[in-house]
């Protein structure tokens, strides 16, 4: 045999992946001629997305689909060099999978098995001229985010992934189940869910809004539980939960998620919208320190993640105010 003969299909099915792209077949000798034999009726393959074959004649399983999504939208364009990054899966270039099926790869409960969904959405490049076909959405980002590995392939970050799900739902009560599901689950933060949202433009819409609504109140249910832990657990002074602050005369200072009135240190969840991140809180928090309260802002990830360091962070704030000039008198009220 010489070394331009091609392999024969026994030894390509039995050392390389069961989905391979047409450069894949070509890098280990099967021309193009042999693989269109291969995969005529009753031949061994079948074509399972343009240029990407199914190295076997059964029903393609959702791993199958997965990585055939990949390589087809992964492929170079035309003329471009084939090499990739060591850091990327051989074949698969930027792409990665997002949408419901990431969400079935991260174990979302409502999302529905890989298997079952009629498409599969792909993110890749701004810059790729690449179509949609047949189960394979292709989804475009001027910035990719880094992905994430779930069963061997690239998936988008969790938020990415839920933005790209939501966009293709109309359906409400399932969007506002998967969001909800992301902050009860542990999946993502909600701050970081509907910045994300926000930055796909899809807060105009009636019934994203809603879910957003209740992923909120999720959110700080959630991160409201973790905080409890976090003062008993660590031996922390006892606060005022969920107060309103304000001035004798009545000018209102906002509300806190805990106060420790005889340190004056305040404590606040940062759940809000990104807008109102940006002004609601930053507002509050001036005013509050100019009379001499600290405000500690701790994010619903540093309570999952790191809640020995926020109690040392608060118990520092507390030790400080021993040295700091007596904070003005405030009202306390139940929020």
């Amino acid at each position: 045999m010489t070394q331009n003969t091609p392999l024969s299909p026994r030894p390509v099915h039995e050392t390389i992946c069961r989905v391979q792209s047409a450069a894949q077949l070509r890098a280990r000798g099967v021309s193009a001629a042999h693989t269109a034999a291969q995969c005529r009726p009753g031949g061994p393959w079948q074509q399972l997305l343009p240029g990407v074959y199914l190295l076997h004649r059964g029903a393609p399983t959702d791993d199958d689909r997965m990585r055939g999504a990949l390589l087809y939208a992964g492929r170079p364009p035309a003329g471009a060099l084939r090499a990739v990054p060591a850091r990327q899966e051989p074949g698969y270039g930027e792409a990665m999978v997002t949408g419901l099926a990431a969400l079935a790869l991260y174990g979302f409960p409502s999302a529905p098995p890989v298997i079952a969904l009629h498409r599969i959405d792909v993110l890749v490049p701004r810059t790729r001229r690449l179509r949609s076909t047949r189960f394979v959405q292709v989804t475009r980002a001027a910035v990719l985010p880094r992905p994430l590995r779930r069963r061997g392939v690239p998936v988008a970050p969790v938020e990415r992934a839920l933005a790209d799900a939501v966009a293709s739902l109309t359906d409400a009560p399932t969007v506002r189940r998967i969001l909800t599901e992301a902050v009860r689950g542990g999946y993502g933060e909600p701050g970081a869910v509907v910045r994300e949202l926000d930055a796909a433009g899809l807060l105009g819409r009636a019934h994203v809004v809603e879910a957003v609504d209740a992923l909120l109140v999720e959110g700080r249910a959630v991160a409201e539980g973790r905080l409890y832990g976090v003062v008993r657990a660590h031996g922390l002074p006892e606060p005022l939960w969920n107060v309103e602050l304000s001035l004798p005369g009545g000018g209102f200072l906002g509300g806190v998620d805990a106060y420790w009135p005889d340190q004056a240190v305040a404590l606040e969840i940062g759940t809000r919208s990104p807008r109102e991140e940006q002004v609601v809180f930053a507002a509050e928090r001036e005013h509050l320190e100019r009379l001499g309260v600290t405000v500690v802002r701790v994010a619903p990830r540093q309570l999952r993640e790191a809640p020995e360091q926020l109690s040392v962070v608060l118990r520092t704030a507390m030790m400080a105010a021993e040295d700091r000039e007596p904070a003005a008198y405030v009202v306390v009220l139940p929020r």
